[in-house]
């Protein structure tokens, strides 16, 4: 009988894992012609045991089905987590999260090694980039320039708006500098395309230069230590007062002050006092050396209109990428000398009455003047594009809330 009943309860073990209830019953029958009826008792234990197999099943699916739900719930919504652009990775779960490399930076790496082991870095890791737009024209200015910087480690990127690359090779740093050539495309439109936040995420600073700036009075290391210290996210050097060009008053160099963030000039037509708190009068620098934080620059990427090229009018909103005033600068220890040098595309040119007449009559343009008037119908179409964007997003805080005019 102890047999009976063993053979019994294996069966039924057996069909539980297997899963089908209707072969539980038939041996249930078939077993039923070999018992007496002095065996009822024991069957009924049986039928017991069964019961309980029964009930511990259902305990071991909801089990299991909690468990697979739970599976389920953590890789539908599973995101890497990441510094930057969280929203662009949804394309990336088919890879195992510990492979994904969401930084770059743009350093030349060997294609081969000297030996069979593994390659030892060469010196301290670049943590700055300088971005410049060049010309061969400023090939004199520009060695001196990134001969500064060099020193202190930069790494440097040349965007050859001219598509002389060739004549840059005989500076002993270009053959580790990183060179893009398009023929006549501005400094914005090269930014946009080559300067992705996701490709410069290793920097902790982006100059992003022109090519006209004397660099005498300017130091790469004493500038980078002044806006640490000061916590600019956005920030310029000062322009020496004796410059060729200066648009904006803020950006003129102040001997006595290591840095300021405002302007003060109540009687011109900005009437800048102290209780103004927006571009031009504060939280501004100009595009022509601009110089941003990593997180400013991924700001400030994205302010760049892909088709906006000559980028008039970001210079006004770039304060918005660092989170407040007090965090945009100009640097007054360290100075550079804008020398106003129009390159790309040509210097306009000065003609006589006689020389208008033929230009005419030849249909020959004049360059300059062409640019100018593509970038001033550049600005308003990026003037519209912000009102419109401020209009329609309702969630969005103005930190350069305008004062209302008062009336007399």
């Amino acid at each position: 009988m102890k047999l009976l009943s063993i053979k019994v309860l294996h069966g039924i073990v057996k069909d539980f894992y297997h899963g089908s209830l209707g072969r539980i019953h038939q041996k249930e029958l078939s077993m039923r012609k070999f018992i007496s009826w002095r065996n009822l008792v024991r069957k009924r234990h049986i039928r017991y045991d069964w019961e309980l197999c029964r009930s511990k099943k259902k305990t071991f699916l909801v089990v299991l089905c909690t468990i697979m739900l739970y599976i389920a719930f953590r890789t539908t919504n599973f995101q890497p987590s990441t510094e930057l652009f969280s929203s662009s990775y949804t394309g990336l779960k088919g890879l195992p999260y510990g492979i994904i490399e969401d930084r770059s930076d743009l350093e030349l790496k060997p294609i081969w090694s000297a030996s069979n082991s593994k390659l030892k870095a060469k010196g301290p890791t670049p943590h700055n980039l300088l971005a410049m737009p060049v010309g061969l024209k400023q090939k004199r200015n520009v060695n001196t320039i990134v001969q500064k910087f060099v020193q202190e480690n930069f790494t440097i990127i040349l965007f050859h708006y001219d598509g002389k690359m060739d004549g840059w090779w005989d500076l002993k740093w270009s053959r580790k500098a990183v060179h893009i050539v398009a023929d006549n495309q501005t400094k914005w439109w090269f930014a946009k395309r080559f300067l992705h936040p996701a490709a410069v995420s290793l920097y902790d600073y982006v100059f992003l230069w022109d090519e006209d700036l004397g660099v005498q009075h300017f130091n790469p290391k004493r500038y980078l230590n002044i806006i640490k210290e000061e916590g600019l996210e956005i920030s310029q050097p000062a322009l020496d007062p004796k410059s060729t060009e200066i648009h904006h008053r803020i950006t003129i160099r102040r001997k006595r002050l290591k840095f300021h963030r405002m302007v003060y000039d109540p009687k011109s037509s900005l009437k800048c006092t102290s209780a103004s708190k927006g571009p031009p009068c504060t939280g501004f620098v100009e595009g022509m050396a601009p110089v941003f934080s990593r997180a400013a620059w991924h700001c400030a990427w994205h302010l760049i209109q892909n088709d906006l090229v000559h980028g008039w009018g970001m210079d006004m909103k770039f304060g918005y990428c660092a989170q407040g005033w007090r965090n945009v600068g100009i640097v007054d220890r360290e100075y550079v000398l804008h020398q106003g040098i129009q390159t790309l595309g040509g210097p306009s040119v000065n003609k006589t009455g006689n020389e208008v007449n033929l230009a005419k009559s030849r249909r020959v343009v004049d360059v300059r003047t062409e640019i100018r008037r593509q970038s001033t119908s550049e600005l308003e179409i990026f003037k519209k594009r912000w009102e419109k964007a401020v209009k329609e997003d309702t969630d969005w805080v103005d930190p350069f809330p305008r004062r209302k005019p008062t009336h007399k």
